[in-house]
């Protein structure tokens, strides 16, 4: 595990910060400030990020230390029901065992992958490429999109399906791409990549490789990032016949449960279609003795949620209080430029199970508008009409996370679309919105 903080969430949010400071000056010329923007250096950025993610790391080992927990920097296997066994030959037993061993960013299953990167390198880049291609439409993927075109990268992003996001609300959705593509993402829909390889050399057929001809190609990729050899250009053919050159290509196509070589099949341990650990309601496997919390399970994959999980096992192992996880109404995120947050169900998926209503409203909000700028906000409640609670809540705006963790807790709750209309708004802001829609737009 460690993902978050070490190589995801943390780091990312960090990134995004940095790369909203680029439309700042021409904002604030329409305010009266008169603003130069130096030029952004990825060596400063990134010594400083470092610094700090080594800061957090040792915040989190001195709690553990200071917990009264040992821990041992060394690659884990199952050996039994009750004993693990180290790369380094300890072997340990235990009458609880709790897996958390989280995900891995994946590649896709074609000659030359290894020439791409993942999430994961993007914070061991030497230098920042002047060009990329961005493959995948996920919030991993479209949130790199904007942080890269924010610092200055000349940004194309390939993805398979019909609109990004797949999942979440597809009015809000279509908010976030059709920005994206205002901002100067070259966003190209329904393509991917075809075939890839070095700029200048012959490009046979494509071709897929073995699972180790694969591993080695990212081991390989690994050791020239570690050089400072990777981002050398990449010749990318797509689906849609288009070729082109880019100074890297980044994939963002989907992380896998880190399951391999851990021993769970030979225990009698089940996996799922894409490695992931199944567990019940209260995270035990089909070893009793056994458990598994987090992206390994491949349920919720979010952090808050992980801790969540952790809670639960504590309460039901160790306080003799069976607690199961409740996955239910979880807002989150996607700190794309605008952001949007959601909880609850979506508009096509509240309508395929009951009545609704849905009170929607799209809008310049007025620092934009005072700019000149064309950026448009979304605010969005999905009503049962039998019920009339909140049953989705969408929101396309900058600091939508904030926004959504506070809505979220109203919709926790079982909120009715009557208690956010009793509710005086609070003027002027973006977020009044949301208790001042009176009629719907729809009905389903």
């Amino acid at each position: 595990g460690g993902t978050c903080v070490i190589r995801g969430c943390v780091p990312k949010k960090l990134m995004v910060f940095a790369s909203e400071f680029a439309h700042v000056p021409e904002e604030a010329r329409a305010y009266g400030w008169d603003l130069s923007l130096g030029a952004f250096s990825w060596e400063a950025f990134s010594g400083r990020l470092h610094a700090e993610l080594d800061r957090l790391e040792g915040v989190y080992r001195k709690l553990l230390a200071g917990s009264g927990v040992t821990t041992y920097d060394a690659r884990a296997r199952l050996k039994d029901a009750h004993t693990v066994e180290l790369s380094t030959g300890e072997s340990f037993t235990a009458k609880h065992i709790l897996i958390a061993t989280g995900g891995r960013p994946v590649r896709p299953d074609i000659r030359n992958a290894h020439l791409g990167i993942v999430s994961d390198d993007i914070f061991r880049l030497k230098a920042l490429p002047k060009s990329v291609l961005i493959v995948g439409g996920g919030f991993i993927a479209c949130e790199f999109a904007c942080i890269l075109h924010g610092l200055g990268v000349e940004v194309t992003q390939y993805y398979r399906g019909a609109q990004i996001l797949r999942g979440f609300d597809d009015e809000a959705r279509g908010l976030v791409a059709e920005a994206m593509r205002d901002r100067g993402i070259d966003l190209h829909l329904g393509t991917d990549i075809v075939e890839m390889g070095p700029e200048g050399q012959d490009h046979g057929p494509t071709g897929t490789g073995s699972d180790a001809a694969m591993g080695a190609e990212a081991a390989h990729s690994a050791d020239l990032l570690a050089r400072g050899e990777a981002g050398k250009p990449v010749w990318v053919k797509a689906t849609n016949g288009r070729e082109k050159v880019f100074d890297a290509v980044l994939f963002a196509t989907g992380r896998d449960p880190n399951t391999l070589d851990l021993g769970l099949e030979a225990l009698g341990i089940e996996l799922g279609r894409r490695g992931e650990i199944v567990v019940d309601g209260y995270s035990q496997t089909a070893v009793p003795s056994v458990y598994a919390i987090g992206d390994v399970t491949n349920r919720v994959n979010l952090t808050p949620v992980a801790i969540r999980e952790a809670m639960a096992f504590v309460e039901t192992v160790f306080k003799a209080n069976p607690t199961p996880v409740d996955h239910d109404l979880i807002p989150s995120a996607v700190f794309t430029q605008p952001e949007l947050g959601t909880i609850g169900l979506t508009e096509e998926a509240a309508r395929e199970r009951e009545a609704i209503e849905v009170y929607c409203t799209s809008f310049r909000p007025m620092r934009s508008a005072f700019a000149g700028k064309s950026d448009r906000v979304l605010m969005k409640l999905v009503v049962s009409r039998k019920t009339r609670r909140i049953l989705g809540c969408h929101i396309v705006a900058p600091e939508a996370g904030e926004m959504i963790q506070l809505a979220g807790i109203a919709v926790k709750m079982g909120a009715t679309k009557e208690d956010f209309d009793r509710t005086v708004a609070v003027h002027p802001t973006m977020a009044e919105e949301i208790v001042t829609m009176r009629q719907p737009v729809r009905r389903a």
